[in-house]
């Protein structure tokens, strides 16, 4: 019998009439995630630290084709016993220390959720503003360091989300469903617009790396290369480890494997190409270089401004409540089952996200993507590795789901954790630490050469650690 601690009908497992999601679903989720900002962005700090048009969008999209094997391996949990992400890792840390990854993925969750919020509010006041001829940002309170218009349009867009909150998964997935094939349609008339207005692709694209010989930072790719490339895969290390929140409404195996792989390294590739080549138009068109999609919507004139405020605010609507919502509301559900469901789990979520001051993480491109996606990768790379290691390599993708539910269960181990787990991810976390700490605050911590370089597979050097010493201590365990 299920224990209260643990269970809910929230986290209880996916019934046959649940599942219901079929290849396009997924497809269709992943676009609507994809399609958003953040992404949009990707390839244009990537080209700001030197690389190519061509290689940035390469990089992105190898980073994706990488992310998508855990991404697989791990959906393949939920898809088989309908389980999500915060009831499968109890398998591995057991019923009780499965809250330290839940609580981990939630917080990354939280940060997200705060990201996509704000740029939804700054869309908002974007193109206000330009309808209105006026600049609605005003002035700069202290200690946040934004303006006062900027505070009130981002409380406005998180408001309007919790509709979302309320409504749960089916909701999204209609969302998601109806809006992926008109964000393609934006995206392609984008294009086709900063292609035509430019009369070709435009200086961006057509510029050489600075890697190449005469360049500015010639022979120094493959320095910046790795630690993007980590960055990139940890753009969706998020969602690799809780897309079991996802695949267990899945119809079949073959339906959440096709619709991913669809939607996930294809899509990412063509956005961030996308991305260069209509940056690289505005360069001709406007006399700059215009990598945020919501400060060139600013720059269009009458409809045009309306249609890119809906445009985006659905945008970043569907691509927050799915990719970083979803997920926060079962993990902190999963803490407290009896207390807390699926929509008090979302609210949480929402109010962590305003105190994380989101902007602060935006503020550079080198601090978004080295700081911020190479650092939480950091975190969640031992997870992913323990979690896979666990379901393929230790049980052979067999688990005993009633006892996921039960504080006396076969994933009692020692009151409740697992010690093989939980040493397995601390060895995968800490030779990260001084890397982390020399990148984020480089004015306080030093590291020497070999942390830095450790720190550059972030991703990569936790989930091989993890995933090995888990394996090590289980067997040994017997």
């Amino acid at each position: 019998m299920a224990d209260e601690k643990l269970w809910n009908s929230d986290l209880a497992p996916t019934g046959p009439e649940q599942r219901s999601w079929a290849w396009y679903h997924y497809a269709a989720l992943w676009i609507g995630m994809i399609v958003a900002v953040p992404a949009w962005m990707l390839a244009a700090g990537l080209v700001e630290q030197g690389m190519s048009a061509g290689q940035a969008a390469l990089t992105v999209l190898l980073g994706n084709v990488v992310v998508l094997i855990p991404m697989l391996l791990i959906g393949h949990a939920g898809a088989r016993h309908g389980i999500p992400y915060a009831v499968l890792v109890r398998a591995s840390f057991g019923t009780a220390g499965a809250r330290l990854p839940a609580l981990a993925r939630a917080l990354v969750a939280c940060g997200w959720y705060g990201i996509q919020t704000w740029i939804g509010g700054e869309a908002l006041l974007t193109l206000l503003g330009v309808a209105l001829g006026s600049d609605l940002r005003g002035a700069q309170l202290p200690l946040l360091g934004i303006g006062i218009g900027q505070l009130i349009a981002f409380l406005a867009f998180w408001s309007f989300q919790l509709f979302f909150v309320r409504k749960g998964l089916l909701t999204i997935r209609r969302l998601e469903t109806w809006t992926a094939p008109v964000k393609i349609l934006v995206c392609i008339a984008l294009v086709w617009w900063a292609v035509d207005a430019a009369g070709g692709l435009g200086p961006i694209f057509n510029a050489p790396s600075a890697f190449a010989p005469g360049g500015a930072k010639q022979g120094q790719f493959w320095t910046v290369f790795w630690p993007a490339l980590t960055a990139m895969v940890g753009y969706w290390a998020t969602l690799a480890l809780n897309i079991p929140d996802f695949t267990r409404f899945a119809r079949s195996q073959r339906d959440q494997l096709i619709g991913q792989s669809i939607g996930l390294p294809p899509m990412m590739g063509l956005i961030a190409l996308a991305s260069v080549i209509t940056t690289s138009a505005t360069v001709t068109i406007y006399g700059e270089a215009i990598w945020d999609p919501v400060a060139l919507a600013g720059r269009f004139e009458g409809p045009l401004v309306l249609l890119g405020l809906l445009v985006i605010s659905i945008d970043t609507i569907s691509c927050n409540i799915a990719a970083n919502l979803v997920s926060a509301s079962y993990d902190f559900s999963s803490v407290w089952p009896s207390k807390v469901n699926y929509r008090a789990g979302g609210m949480i979520t929402a109010t962590i996200a305003i105190l994380m001051m989101p902007w602060k993480l935006l503020a550079s491109s080198g601090g978004y993507i080295f700081v911020w996606l190479t650092g939480y990768s950091a975190l969640l790379g031992p997870i992913a590795g323990i979690l896979i290691a666990d379901y393929w390599l230790i049980r052979r993708t067999e688990l005993v789901v009633p006892d996921l539910y039960r504080t006396d269960g076969a994933y009692r181990y020692r009151g409740g954790w697992n010690p093989a787990a939980l040493i397995a991810f601390a060895a995968g976390l800490l030779p990260n630490l001084p890397g982390f700490l020399a990148t984020a605050a480089p004015s306080i911590f030093s590291a020497g050469a070999l942390w830095m370089a450790i720190y550059t597979w972030a991703w990569f050097i936790g989930l091989a650690i993890a995933l090995a010493i888990y394996t090590l201590l289980m067997r040994k365990r017997g």
